[in-house]
């Protein structure tokens, strides 16, 4: 088995087997977006806990390389930091996944990345804000 298929494989097995798959009942965080190319649908939920994703999980429906990079998404930043987790990178989600993307797959691959960006941007947003109306904001280290 050459090393593109041996990951090829994998991604269907996280395709198939999806790890954090669910949603949460009070999410911190909980964003959804659509590729409008492709029709793929990525809904993530994430708790927070010091300043950290204590909880995450995804939902939706589409190709196996948008599955399978949502699910290798929530392996990659449970447990990080929130500014950790913000800055995770699409060559990050592109090294996990291990296979050439094509270009017209790339928007599949980072739609997860995508949507829980901007679960966390408002995340971040709305505590400012609340920092600024003089409220106590969750932390945010």
């Amino acid at each position: 088995m050459s090393s593109e298929q041996m990951y090829q494989a994998v991604i269907l097995d996280y395709y198939r087997n999806p790890r954090n798959f669910g949603t949460l009942e009070n999410p911190d965080i909980k964003a959804r977006d659509t590729n409008p190319f492709c029709g793929d649908v990525i809904e993530m939920h994430a708790e927070v806990q010091d300043g950290r994703i204590a909880e995450i999980r995804f939902t939706g429906k589409g190709c196996a390389i948008s599955r399978a990079a949502a699910s290798m998404l929530t392996e990659l930043i449970q447990g990080k930091s929130l500014e950790e987790a913000a800055r995770v990178t699409k060559e990050e989600i592109l090294e996990v996944l291990s296979i050439p993307i094509s270009g017209i797959r790339l928007k599949c691959a980072l739609l997860g990345l995508k949507v829980f960006k901007l679960g966390l941007y408002d995340y971040i947003g709305k505590a400012k804000e609340e920092e600024t109306d003089g409220n106590k904001a969750p932390a945010l280290t």
